[in-house]
């Protein structure tokens, strides 16, 4: 193996949540964004697919020969870069503009954050990188389920972040797959195609549900289901005192924030 192909080859890191449920993580990258790969008995999901620097499909194909769909939590770089080995993928309604030449940012702005505060491999050229377009294979709306044969996953429109923005959600295991709605770092909703108060009533959603465990696409996998009422319960008061809007500015609450 040469250098090249070593340095791809440890671009993922991979962690089992549990027999069936695997994470794909990204380190190299300041995002640090997580990937989750979901084995059911007859075929498998992919929750998101990364930035698309190195070929995720060849780490899929190593823990599974069974077919696997790929969806994306919503149609950002970072979660989609991957979804071009996959002929089947998900994904929401209110997305599919911009996978059909609409997304509000250029590419040489997105090609300046997919290497942003990264480590890329040897010879990685990001000139070649290019913003995932297509028709996907079956538009998802909130409560659709995907039965993974003994395994179903519940979708939930949770915008906010982005408009078509979705958790996944399964209850027999309690796995809230977040996207980026939660996590522990700043939550970003102030883009013009983010929505401050959206974000409230997804984090109202989520928060009500009887999560075990909370599963989120960027930084700390050290994240435990209180912190879905927490959030809830800051965006609460951020209404109230009237700075759930665009502008508000910055809000630090310790090991998570937003910027609205």
């Amino acid at each position: 193996m040469d250098t090249k192909q070593k340095e791809e080859k440890d671009w993922f890191t991979i962690d089992r949540i549990d027999p069936n449920t695997v994470i794909l993580s990204e380190y190299r990258h300041w995002e640090e964004t997580h990937c989750y790969l979901l084995v059911g008995n007859e075929r498998c999901l992919l929750i998101d697919t990364g930035l698309g620097i190195c070929n995720i499909h060849e780490e899929v194909a190593r823990l599974t020969d069974k077919p696997v769909a790929a969806v994306a939590t919503h149609v950002h770089w970072d979660h989609i870069g991957g979804h071009r080995y996959f002929p089947e993928f998900y994904a929401h309604e209110l997305e599919l503009n911009w996978l059909n030449g609409e997304f509000p940012l250029s590419l040489e702005t997105i090609r300046e954050m997919v290497l942003d505060r990264c480590d890329p491999p040897e010879g990685y050229d990001v000139g070649t990188y290019e913003f995932f377009q297509g028709t996907p294979t079956r538009v998802l709306g909130d409560g659709d389920e995907i039965d993974l044969g003994g395994r179903v996953i519940r979708v939930l429109h949770t915008p906010g972040h982005a408009p078509g923005h979705m958790c996944f959600w399964e209850p027999e295991r309690g796995y809230l797959f977040t996207g980026d709605l939660v996590y522990k770092d700043v939550l970003f909703a102030y883009y013009p195609s983010t929505d401050p108060e959206a974000y409230l009533d997804s984090l109202e959603k989520v928060a009500a549900l009887p999560v075990k465990r909370v599963f989120p696409a960027h930084h700390s996998l050290e994240i435990e289901p209180e912190i879905l009422g927490r959030m809830r319960d800051v965006f609460r008061e951020l209404k109230a005192a009237g700075k759930l809007r665009h502008g508000s500015g910055k809000f630090d609450y310790g090991d998570w924030g937003v910027w609205l």
